[in-house]
């Protein structure tokens, strides 16, 4: 099944943000497109705004004169839903309300040809319940695009329990056409991107109501350290407290209040507050003329040591020997193995964050997870009211000496990049074994979708073998709620390569 002929016209149901803007994907690709609203007039405006967008792209030089002009004459805004008779493709982009939908495609099956394909843009909804009130489930698809749709390349193809693979593969095919990056995956809730980053925001709220850190130090780590584009705190206030709110809702009701998806009660506060981010004037954030920006926390200058002892393999950090090294430290090996960590001249120790406490041990200092410790500007460092101040200090002074900001957080198992990126790989394991979707799929998604360095299955290469069911697994003894259990398939992962790993075969 190929993509649908660019002669072949496409209506998009819905005029708003998303709507028009899937409307424009379409229409710079070459085919007709219907605009259709149910509120009289708005079909036209869009189209209006539409033009004008298209004006702004000859401007920028990113479209010619001629073919803005032939994407105008291509652009209809119809007055009835049945103007929309002849069409291949129908995109729906209304209110996130399952009748309201239902209620549309319903309509529109009476309307158009018996080989159209119907489609919803729902992030939210079931595609499977949406399309369960038509007669012929089978042409019904999701194809979800992320906004702004004309600039984000990544759209979900998504399969409902009744959708034709024909119909699957003809809309994949389309999207591709349309220059967007299409990946398939079934229909489950938050699909591939929405249940995969929850993560993302929710162990950064933890930490937060934990008291480890503020906003401003969480979400600095997030970037300098590991590598994110912005922190949970900025993002969720550009998105809208209450719009990033009603998702994690909705992915956790449709998995029966999974506690891995459990919604945050200082979400929920800001939410209730009116405080919404940027659009409200203040979020986590204030935003209001004259505002001072909030800080992260940084560490006062301190002594780096003049030698550290290695003890074992530091894994996923072992990079830090050579930018030791290279600061004029001296770095010493212990003969024996004892374990994976650095050996302070206090006797204090410094480890990799593994889901455990530093007040169980004693004298321990831990550092979070960097996507590229040389690369990376800020390091975290955790350590308990026993922590030494020697040991600690000698850990602040360290990092400083490798051309580090350092911040100091509280006793946090796992915690800011570490947990969230074992969180993350978790659920991405959980839903390959579940068939959501590929590897592949999932790693482009979640770069592409949410900007992520790296995918969910690059970042698990890359860290070995067992490093996020080890901590998933140290952090589910300290908080058995379920909420850090490691998953059955991160689980055999681990277990398997352990396997193989110790083979001689």
């Amino acid at each position: 099944m190929t993509a649908l002929d660019l002669s072949s016209p496409v209506a998009v149901v819905g005029t708003g943000t998303m709507g028009q803007g899937i409307a424009q994907v379409a229409l710079v690709a070459g085919h007709p497109v219907r605009l259709y609203d149910a509120v009289p007039g708005r079909a036209r405006e869009a189209a209006d705004a539409i033009g004008a967008r298209l004006d702004r792209l000859v401007e920028k030089d990113r479209l010619t004169a001629a073919d803005r002009d032939a994407a105008r004459a291509r652009l209809v805004a119809a007055e009835h839903l049945t103007d929309l008779a002849d069409c291949s493709l129908v995109v729906e982009a209304v209110l996130e309300r399952l009748d309201v939908k239902q209620g549309l495609f319903r309509a529109l099956e009476d309307i158009v040809v018996e080989d159209c394909l119907l489609a919803t843009n729902t992030s939210s909804l079931s595609v499977t319940a949406i399309g369960g009130a038509l007669r012929n489930p089978g042409r019904f698809v999701g194809l979800h695009f992320f906004n702004p749709a004309p600039l984000l390349p990544l759209v979900e193809v998504v399969s409902g329990f009744a959708t034709d693979v024909s119909s699957a593969t003809r809309a994949y095919e389309t999207a591709r056409a349309w220059g967007k990056t299409p990946v398939a995956c079934a229909d489950t809730p938050g699909f591939i991107v929405n249940r995969i980053a929850r993560p993302f925001y929710a162990e950064a709220f933890a930490v937060h109501e934990a008291q480890g850190a503020e906003p401003a130090t969480i979400d600095a780590v997030l970037r300098e350290c590991g590598g994110f584009k912005m922190g949970a705190f900025e993002l969720t206030d550009l998105i809208g407290q209450d719009v990033n709110e009603s998702v994690t809702h909705s992915v956790w009701r449709a998995f029966f209040q999974d506690v891995r998806f459990t919604p945050s009660l200082a979400q929920q506060r800001l939410v209730e507050s009116g405080r919404l981010g940027r659009k409200s004037g203040q979020g986590w954030y204030d935003y209001s003329d004259g505002a001072e920006r909030d800080e992260p926390h940084t560490a006062e200058p301190a002594q780096a040591p003049a030698y550290v002892v290695v003890e074992g393999d530091l894994g996923p950090a072992s990079e830090l020997l050579a930018l030791i090294r290279e600061a004029g430290i001296q770095v010493r090996e212990d003969e024996e193995d004892h374990g994976t960590r650095l050996v302070l001249p206090s006797g204090g120790q410094l480890a990799l964050a593994d889901g455990q406490t530093s007040v169980e041990f004693r004298d321990v200092v831990y550092f979070d997870l960097a996507l590229d410790y040389r690369r990376a500007t800020r390091i975290a460092l955790s350590a308990s009211q026993d922590t030494s101040q020697q040991t600690l200090g000698e850990a602040v002074g360290l990092f400083q000496a490798l051309g580090k900001d350092v911040s100091v957080i509280g006793d946090v198992p796992g915690m800011i990049v570490a947990r969230t990126v074992a969180r993350i790989v978790d659920l991405a394991h959980d839903a390959v074994a579940k068939g959501v979707a590929t590897q592949e799929d999932i790693d482009t998604a979640m770069r592409l979708g949410v900007n992520y360095p790296l995918g969910p299955f690059e970042w698990s290469r890359r860290l070995g073998r067992n490093w996020a069911y080890a901590l998933l697994d140290d952090l589910h003894l300290r908080d058995p709620s379920g909420r850090y259990a490691p998953s059955l398939a991160l689980y055999r992962h681990a277990y398997a390569s352990d396997k193989r790993e110790g083979s001689t075969s």
